[in-house]
């Protein structure tokens, strides 16, 4: 079984790690922010494998793309490692306006209109629900 720092690295490494620290930093938040949700699953290697029974459906593209897993930049993954650590462990303050969903600037997901934007970093635009911030965990 893999750690949920291990999930959380892996999913930060795949997902942001050509952002800024502030937008791998942001891929983290979102990551907790699902987790803290009543709406999502309870643990963070739930939260970044979910929808990854099919193809192209999962809410973190990395996991279920077909393409391998494993990080191969051990600087960078030592980075989303650091990060993730930081995050869970309260050390780094929420920057995104408490968001549960982003994308990347160039694609226009149809779930986007259902949310209100919080936060441009770098390329992504991060999300959050209209009553979301009810059960935010403030970290």
């Amino acid at each position: 079984m893999i750690s949920p720092l291990l999930c959380l690295a892996t999913a930060i490494y795949f997902e942001a790690r050509d952002q800024s620290l502030e937008g791998q930093l942001a891929v983290a938040q979102v990551i907790l922010e699902r987790r803290d949700s009543s709406s999502y699953p309870s643990t963070i290697c739930d939260v970044v494998r979910a929808g990854g029974e099919v193809r192209h459906k999962c809410a973190f593209s990395f996991y279920c793309d077909g393409k391998s897993d494993r990080p191969r930049d051990e600087r960078a993954f030592f980075l989303a490692k650091s990060i993730a650590w930081g995050t869970l462990h309260g050390t780094i303050k929420n920057a995104t306006g408490y968001a549960t969903h982003y994308h990347a600037s160039y694609v226009q997901p149809s779930w986007a209109v259902t949310l209100v934007p919080t936060r441009v970093i770098g390329d992504h635009i991060f999300y959050r629900g209209k009553d979301d911030m009810q059960w935010s965990s403030g970290y």
